[in-house]
C-alpha cells in the first residue's frame, strides 16, 4: 500500500516487480491515496503527502503482531519478512514459541509455567 494511484501501481508491477518476482507480487497493491490509512497506523508524512515505508504483521483477528518502519534510503529485509510470517503462522497453528531467527523445521520452545516470571514477593 503506498499513497501511489492503482495506476502507479499497475505500471510499477508490469515494468518492476514482475522482474524481480517472476509474475509480479502474488497479493493485491492498494493505493492509500490521501494517506487515510498511512494516518491510523502512524506513518502518513503530512508535509511530503506519503506514506513512510513501513511494514506491519496483522493476524487472522485483526491484532498487530510485528511492524517495522524504516527510512526511506534503507531497504528493507523481504527474508526476514517472510520468516516472521512463517514464525507467527507456526505460533498460531501450534502453541510453540519460536526463538530467534528460528526456520520451519528448527527446534521451538514449549511455552511452560517454568518460563513465566515469579512476580509474587
Amino acid at each position: 500500500m503506498s499513497t501511489d494511484s492503482r495506476f502507479v501501481h499497475k505500471i510499477w508491477q508490469e515494468d518492476e516487480l514482475s522482474k524481480m518476482v517472476p509474475g509480479g507480487v502474488p497479493f493485491p497493491m492498494l493505493s492509500d491515496a490521501g494517506g487515510f490509512i498511512g494516518k491510523v497506523y502512524g506513518i502518513y508524512d503530512e508535509e511530503a503527502g506519503v506514506d513512510i515505508r513501513g511494514r506491519f504483521i496483522i493476524d487472522p483477528d485483526g491484532v498487530i503482531q510485528a511492524m517495522e518502519v524504516l527510512a526511506p534510503p534503507v531497504g528493507r529485509n523481504v527474508e526476514e519478512f517472510i520468516r516472521q510470517v512463517k514464525a507467527f503462522q507456526h505460533v498460531r497453528a501450534t502453541g510453540e514459541a519460536t526463538p530467534s531467527g528460528w526456520q520451519p523445521g528448527r527446534v521451538t520452545l514449549k511455552p511452560g509455567p517454568e518460563l513465566v516470571p515469579n512476580c509474587i514477593s
